[in-house]
């Protein structure tokens, strides 16, 4: 399984200069190396490195191994915009989006990231510090930081290319990983339901209900504060502003990674696996009213999915995706739906037995069960093989 870890760079002012330098370079080069592409249809690196190798290296002073990375990035993006394309991500053939996606070259920010092979960097883990290829030279001793355990995984499991990639006026290197999954527990002795919410994040069969009121005031306090520096408009409400971007996805990915870890802990601790509703699509098919869709477009339910999915991987907890259809009006006792059975956001109400239970926790209850059936019909039967006696 990959990993990538987030190592923060700590450059001197001179060092950032140039990483700086060196990123924007390859990142112009990138750009212009997309619109060629776009207008002599080469997408593919073989046939672009014909047109546009030679020009890099002569125009924007690039090694070999940085003018291959380029090439390879621009076609790429590509390939991901086709990609999207197809999953109509942009829209239909023939609406605003499609055509805005399609009619021009694509570009490349001035820091995005920009990938770094063997060749091009180096670690020395002992005394933390990396030697990293740059515009103006080899350039060493780049000193580096980080939580104990993930440089250890660094030093022990990195594999192939880390992105350098600059994010408010830090410095970072993404390293891919590749790291030995857990051997999965195959006799499993029931699942935990994990009901996905924006009321509450996460709810599970198991009690655990993880509420999102906290973070909810939090995103409508930034959103607020926002628009509030974009009308203001002077420079130093656009400074305040730089200040705070990205802090709401970053609060947000850090509670995914606390809830993750702790159900992927207890379902390991229970020896069970883990049931999840697979909601794709689920922002196309919703059909809300205007004020509520920045709250559906800002749950961030799939980073907390595949956060759960990968730690899972790693303590050998299975993980299932059910059908959500129904689950928050199926009662989970005697699996009677109906839209009245859920009278409001957090009050479920059978109206054939009766039974009452908080919403997210009965729907946490038909993920579970949904689970286990489906684990059931999928697993490889151990029954014994019949001896015939003649």
């Amino acid at each position: 399984m990959k990993l990538v870890v987030r190592v923060k760079l700590l450059p001197t002012p001179v060092q950032a200069a140039v990483l700086e330098a060196t990123l924007h370079a390859c990142n112009e080069a990138a750009t212009w190396a997309a619109d060629v592409a776009f207008t002599t249809k080469a997408m593919k690196p073989l046939a672009l490195r014909k047109h546009t190798y030679q020009q890099i290296r002569a125009r924007w002073r690039l090694g070999a191994q940085a003018a291959q990375h380029v090439i390879k990035k621009s076609c790429d993006a590509y390939t991901a915009l086709r990609a999207n394309l197809r999953n109509g991500n942009y829209g239909k053939p023939g609406s605003k989006r499609y055509a805005k996606a399609t009619g021009k070259p694509v570009a490349f920010r001035q820091d995005a990231a920009q990938p770094y092979d063997d060749r091009m960097l180096s670690w020395q883990h002992h005394a933390r510090t990396v030697s990293i290829w740059t515009t103006s030279g080899r350039m060493k001793n780049v000193a580096f930081t980080g939580e104990a355990g993930q440089l250890a995984v660094v030093a022990a499991r990195r594999q192939g290319e880390s992105d350098l990639i600059c994010q408010g006026g830090q410095w970072f290197l993404l390293a891919t990983c590749e790291i030995t999954e857990a051997e999965p527990n195959t006799h499993l002795v029931g699942f935990v339901g994990v009901d996905l919410g924006i009321v509450n994040i996460a709810t599970t069969s198991t009690g655990k209900r993880h509420s999102g009121r906290r973070l909810n005031r939090r995103r409508e306090a930034d959103r607020s504060l926002r628009s509030k520096l974009q009308k203001r408009g002077t420079k130093s409400a656009k400074r305040r502003a730089k200040k705070h971007a990205g802090k709401e996805a970053r609060r947000a990915r850090d509670i995914n990674h606390k809830i993750s870890k702790r159900i992927v802990a207890e379902a390991q601790r229970t020896g069970r696996g883990i049931a999840l509703e697979d909601l794709t699509g689920i922002r196309e098919r919703a059909r809300l009213k205007k004020p509520q869709r920045v709250t559906l477009h800002s749950w961030s339910f799939h980073q907390l999915g595949a956060f759960i999915a990968y730690k899972a991987k790693r303590a050998g907890v299975p993980v299932v995706h059910i059908d959500p259809a129904y689950t928050s009006r199926e009662c989970s006792h005697c699996h009677h739906v109906e839209k009245a059975n859920r009278s409001t956001q957090a009050v479920f109400t059978c109206r054939s037995c009766g039974f009452a239970e908080h919403a997210d926790r009965n729907a946490s209850h038909n993920i579970s069960h949904r689970g286990w059936y489906q684990w059931v019909r999928g697993a490889e039967s151990h029954a014994p093989a019949l001896t015939l006696i003649a």
